[in-house]
């Protein structure tokens, strides 16, 4: 099963982070992913820009609309994610856990199993 999980932190205080800082704690994620990305089982990994950079469309009565920011109002943010394919919840609660000790700050993850939707490869209709 594919497991997307969510990291969420106080986007302030880790960008408040020194370079230094920054690499270490990037430095001790990546161990934890390399474990999972050992196994093959690990897939797209991303680490989202700060919410001052994103635009969101939001559905009107009419027209989507799009507005600068997420206009969040919640003490932390999405800050990245990770892609993993465990075999349980429990395998992808111990992968996140491993990311929780390995953190310079607290923060929380979200692990959402993920339906795959490839469209591509799906036959056209009648066919």
């Amino acid at each position: 099963m594919l497991y997307a999980v969510l990291c969420y932190n106080d986007e302030n205080a880790v960008g408040a982070w020194t370079k230094e800082e920054d690499d270490a704690c990037m430095a001790q994620l990546a161990i934890v992913q390399d474990k999972v990305a050992a196994k093959n089982r690990m897939g797209p990994v991303a680490r989202l820009l700060p919410t001052t950079s994103a635009t969101t469309l939001r559905k009107g009565d009419e027209e989507p609309i799009v507005v600068d920011g997420p206009f969040t109002e919640t003490k932390e943010q999405l800050l990245g994610f990770y892609m993993v394919d465990c075999d349980t919840l429990d395998e992808a609660l111990d992968f996140a856990r491993d990311l929780a000790r390995a953190n310079l700050s607290p923060g929380s993850y979200e692990i959402r199993p993920v339906r795959t939707y490839r469209p591509s490869r799906m036959k056209a209709a009648g066919s």
